[in-house]
C-alpha cells in the first residue's frame, strides 16, 4: 500500500510540474536530492562502521551481555508469555541495546529475528500476540542513550554542537517508551476485562 502512495505523490507532483512549467525545476531537484543522499550517506557509513565496531568490542568484553542481564527482569516484567531462555528474549534484549546506542540499522534484523521467534511461540498464527504487540511498542518507542545517526547528520552538515542533542533525546525517547508501555497495558487489560 505504501507503494501505491509513494508512486501516487511523485505522479502527482510530475503532472503538476508539467502544468506549470516546473519541470526543469523538478529534474534540478531530484538530481541534487539524489547526490546529496549519496554524499550523506557515504558520511554516515563512516560513523555507523564506528559505532558497530564500538558495540562489537562491548560484546566481547561483555558490557552487552551485563546490560541485557540487568534489564532482563524488567524484559521478563514486559514479555511474560515468552520463557526465559527462548531465542527470543535474546532478539528482544540485542534490539533494546542496539536502539539504545541508536544504531537503528543494526536493530532492525534483531527485530525481525525477534518476531518471527515470537510467531513461532504464537503457533505461527497471522494474528499478533502480546508478546508481538508488545514488543512492537517498545521497540517503536525505544530508549536512546547516544542518538548515534542524529549526531552523524548533525556532524555531517557542520553543526557547531553535534552531540547537545543527546540530553533531549534521552528524555524524549524515556517519554516514548513509558507511554507506550502505559498505552499498551491500557489496551491489553481493556481487552481482557471485556473478553
Amino acid at each position: 500500500m505504501i507503494n501505491i502512495i509513494w508512486a501516487a505523490m511523485a505522479l502527482i507532483g510530475i503532472v503538476f510540474a508539467m502544468v506549470n512549467g516546473t519541470m526543469d525545476e523538478v529534474n534540478e531537484a531530484v538530481f541534487k536530492g539524489a547526490s546529496e543522499a549519496v554524499t550523506l550517506c557515504i558520511g554516515m557509513i563512516s560513523i555507523l562502521v564506528f559505532w558497530l565496531g564500538m558495540m562489537k568490542i562491548a560484546e566481547e568484553a561483555g558490557l552487552l551481555n551485563k546490560l541485557s542481564q540487568a534489564f532482563k527482569p524488567i524484559v521478563n516484567k514486559l514479555f511474560p508469555e515468552v520463557p526465559t531462555n527462548h531465542p527470543a528474549m535474546g532478539y528482544i534484549l540485542s534490539n533494546m541495546m542496539a536502539n539504545m546506542f541508536g544504531l537503528g540499522n543494526a536493530a532492525t534484523p534483531l527485530g525481525i529475528k525477534a518476531m518471527e521467534e515470537l510467531k513461532n511461540l504464537n503457533g505461527g498464527k497471522n494474528e499478533a500476540s502480546r508478546s508481538m504487540i508488545t514488543f512492537l511498542a517498545v521497540n517503536t518507542s525505544s530508549i536512546t542513550l547516544i542518538p548515534t545517526m542524529v549526531i552523524a547528520i548533525r556532524m555531517k552538515y557542520e553543526s557547531v554542537s553535534p552531540t547537545e542533542i543527546v540530553g533531549p533525546t534521552l528524555i524524549a525517547s524515556i517519554s516514548s517508551a513509558i507511554g507506550a508501555i502505559l498505552i499498551d497495558r491500557y489496551f491489553y487489560y481493556r481487552r481482557i476485562r471485556k473478553g
